[in-house]
């Protein structure tokens, strides 16, 4: 696999276009599209697994382990993902803190093993 096949396929299990990607990532209109033929400066690499939540490794195929980088973010904006299921992040009729979302997410890794 290619790092832009790993990419992607890294992308979409996050439930984020390539666009959205490269947009978190602040990189240039279609940069990662780019790396189908070229080799990406180490900063912008770094940059697109730290939105995607993963290491540099696993995005060159060094490992296949996804391991988060050790910023503990979340990979995605959750509020982004949860919205698709419903107008607003809450529970119990009260919005969700940050720092819950972050629970909540942690909980689901523990769930579903990534």
């Amino acid at each position: 696999m290619t790092l832009f096949e790993r990419i992607q396929q890294t992308a979409k299990q996050r439930g984020l276009s390539m666009r959205a990607v490269n947009e978190k990532a602040k990189l240039g209109t279609n940069a990662i599209y780019k790396w189908k033929t070229q080799t990406p400066a180490t900063d912008k690499l770094k940059s697109v697994a730290d939105v995607l939540g993963v290491s540099v490794d696993y995005l060159l195929g060094n490992t296949d382990d996804m391991h988060q980088s050790s910023n503990n973010e979340m990979p995605v904006d959750l509020d982004e993902v949860l919205s698709k299921l419903g107008p607003a992040v809450s529970f119990g009729g009260k919005e969700l803190t940050d720092d819950q979302k972050l629970k909540f997410y942690e909980m689901a890794k523990l769930m579903f093993g990534e």
